[in-house]
C-alpha cells in the first residue's frame, strides 16, 4: 500500500495542532523569525528506514520553502552514524517539527526494522508475515505501510474489507456453519471470508462452511502441523498468537501459509534517528 497524501496532510496537521498548539513558546522566544539554519537527520542505530515522505511533509507544513534533501529511501537498511537528510530553510520551522518528523521516522522505521528482522528468520519457507489490526489509532495507513517496507504484508485494513470470524462471532451465531452463512449473505460476493479456530474440529466445520482462509489461534506447532495436512491447500492457512523471534521458524515450517504478528506494530522498539542544527544565521536582505 502507498501513502495517501491527502490523509497525510491531514494526519499532520491535527498532530501539529496538538503538539504546537498556539505556538511553540521556546523557539519563538528564542529564535530569530528571520533566522535560517541547516539540520541533519542522523541513524544512530542501523535498521530499515521508513517515514522520510512523512517527515519531508512535516517541515514543508510549516513552511513550504523549506529545503528537504533527502540521502536515503524507505525501504533502505541505513548504517548508525549515517546522515539521512538535510533540511535547509527556517529555523523556527525546522525546530518546530523535529519532534513530529522524529517521531513518525523512529516509529515507522522501528516497525519496519522489526519485520524486516521477522521476514528474515522464515526465509527459505513459504509462509509470509503479516500485520494485524493492532495499530496506533489514527496512525494505521503508516503502520501498515511501514510493514511493507520491511518485506511484510498487511492484513485487512479495517473492519470493512473483509470478513474475520472470531469466537465471540462464533459464540453469538451460533457456531462456525451460521456465522459463515451469516457472514455471506451480509457481505459483498467480492469480500473473504477467514475463521478463527482453535482445534482440528473447527477446521473442519470452515472447510465445510467454505471459508476461504482459516487462522489457527494459538495452536501448537504439532497441532499446525496436523492441521495444514488436513486443509491440503484447499484454503488459504495463517498462524495467530503468540509468535515470537524464538519460535518463528518452528511455526513457518509447519506449513502455514501465513503468519500473523500483533507486535509489529503494538509494542515494536522504535529505532534511534535524531537531528542536529548547526548555527543559526539570519536571511539577508
Amino acid at each position: 500500500m502507498n501513502i495517501n497524501m491527502l490523509e497525510l496532510r491531514k494526519l499532520i496537521e491535527f498532530c501539529l495542532n496538538e503538539d504546537i498548539g498556539a505556538g511553540d513558546l521556546t523557539t519563538n522566544s528564542i529564535v530569530p523569525g528571520d533566522g535560517t539554519s541547516t539540520g541533519y537527520i542522523l541513524a544512530k542505530e542501523t535498521g530499515v528506514l521508513a517515514g522520510m515522505p512523512v517527515a519531508e511533509t512535516v517541515f514543508r507544513y510549516l513552511d513550504p520553502s523549506i529545503q528537504f534533501l533527502a540521502y536515503a529511501g524507505d525501504g533502505e537498511l541505513v548504517e548508525r552514524g549515517r546522515v539521512l537528510a538535510e533540511v535547509r530553510g527556517s529555523a523556527r520551522a525546522i525546530l518546530s517539527g523535529e519532534r513530529l518528523a522524529l517521531n513518525f521516522l523512529q516509529r515507522l522505521s522501528g516497525i519496519a526494522t522489526k519485520t524486516a528482522q521477522l521476514v528474515k528468520l522464515v526465509t527459505g519457507e513459504k509462509s509470509y508475515i503479516i500485520d494485524t489490526r493492532k495499530t496506533t489509532p489514527g496512525l494505521r495507513m503508516l503502520e501498515k505501510y511501514a510493514v511493507r517496507l520491511g518485506g511484510g504484508r498487511n492484513h485487512r485494513f479495517g473492519l470493512y474489507d473483509a470478513v474475520l470470524i472470531k469466537d465471540n462471532h462464533i459464540k453469538v451465531a451460533g457456531g462456525i456453519t451460521k456465522a459463515v452463512e451469516a457472514a455471506r449473505r451480509g457481505s459483498p460476493h467480492t469480500a473473504k471470508i477467514e475463521v478463527e479456530v482453535e482445534s482440528l474440529a473447527g477446521i473442519k466445520e470452515a472447510l465445510d462452511a467454505k471459508a476461504d482462509i482459516i487462522m489457527l489461534d494459538n495452536m501448537a506447532p504439532e497441532l499446525m502441523r496436523k492441521a495444514v495436512e488436513l486443509v491440503s491447500g484447499r484454503v488459504l492457512v495463517e498462524a495467530s498468537g503468540g509468535i515470537t523471534e524464538e519460535n518463528i521458524r518452528t511455526i513457518a515450517a509447519t506449513g502455514v501459509d501465513l503468519i500473523s504478528v500483533g507486535a509489529l506494530t503494538h509494542s515494536v522498539k522504535s529505532l534511534d534517528i535524531s537531528l542536529d542544527l548547526e548555527e543559526i544565521k539570519l536571511r539577508k536582505e
